[in-house]
């Protein structure tokens, strides 16, 4: 017996390149699913509703924080995110890759979820000064913005050793292809397996 689907976590600071590997990846896994956050942070210019985020008001949100929606949630700069409980189950039962884009304290809570399907992946660019080369470079956020995400990556990578794989993102390329392989390994992990059951079958 195996658990059908695998889940892929992508952490890292805010402009180390995670939107653009999530990309890269979606393309090389047809049968995959993005598990798209809620949020009660407010909307940027450039994102799309049910695309990038699901943004909702802070009441909605506790709302199903109550329910019990949630396979995980954290408030993260005075904003709430959290994960659809329903559509990532329906996912794996369809035994999709499931990519998740979401933060260091996300990571943790979703590994004691499923702490079997579960492959997480930390991204980050090669040193500080490159990383606020590419947040100065996106033009979306102000100075004090910047030093904000700054501060938040040095607190972000100290949580390096909660994760399985770390990917330098110095070229998008390389970067893409070793997250393909890692995407690919995720499947076939002993964790998914009811070994004793395997083993048995095995000797047979």
């Amino acid at each position: 017996m195996k658990l059908k689907g695998a889940i892929l976590i992508l952490s890292g600071p805010s402009g180390a390149g995670k939107s653009s590997l999530c990309k890269r990846l979606a393309q090389e896994f047809p049968n995959h699913y993005f598990s798209i956050s809620s949020t009660t942070r407010a909307k940027r210019d450039d994102e799309v509703q049910g695309v990038h985020y699901n943004f909702i008001s802070k009441d909605a949100f506790e709302e199903s924080i109550a329910k019990n929606e949630f396979l995980e949630w954290a408030r993260v700069h005075n904003h709430y995110y959290g994960t659809s409980r329903e559509q990532v189950l329906k996912a794996l039962e369809e035994d999709k890759l499931v990519i998740f884009d979401i933060d260091v304290q996300g990571q943790r809570n979703l590994k004691k979820v499923f702490p079997f399907h579960t492959t997480s992946v930390f991204v980050t660019t090669p040193n500080k000064s490159v990383l606020k080369e590419r947040l100065g470079a996106r033009g979306s956020d102000i100075d004090s913005v910047i030093q904000m995400r700054l501060g938040n990556a040095l607190d972000e990578v100290k949580s390096l050793p909660n994760y399985d794989y770390l990917i330098v993102n110095a070229n998008l390329e390389e970067a893409t292809s070793k997250l393909i392989c890692i995407a690919k390994s995720a499947f076939c992990k002993t964790s998914l397996y009811a070994l004793e059951s395997f083993l048995q079958n095995w000797e047979k």
